[in-house]
């Protein structure tokens, strides 16, 4: 057994030292990456809905709830939305694809 020199500093102490991480350090590394995966993910890096805010999906998710009521107190259970552009609108039709209640 080698002998333990004497008035060392901490630092100088523990200079070798290297601490195994632990499993919060593992968690927390994971979630880090996860987080900025999911930021970089995000609408703005998928070009088909990086306009639409917030607030806009909120409302149209609202109105397609609506819709989908609406449908079903006719009968029409099973549907499609169909998107189509008439002018300087965009129009959201549901097409009937069979099954009624």
């Amino acid at each position: 057994m080698a002998k333990i020199p004497k008035n060392l500093s901490d630092k100088d102490m523990l200079k070798n030292f290297v601490e195994e991480p632990t499993l919060e350090d593992v968690f927390l590394a994971r979630e880090k990456a996860t987080e900025k995966k999911s930021v970089q993910e995000g609408p703005a890096s998928n070009i088909n809905i990086a306009y639409l805010t917030p607030d806009i999906v909120k409302k149209l998710g609202k109105l397609l709830l609506e819709l989908k009521v609406k449908l079903y107190d006719a009968g029409i259970v099973d549907y499609r939305i169909e998107p189509r552009l008439e002018g300087k609108q965009i129009i959201l039709v549901p097409v009937e694809t069979g099954r009624k209640r």
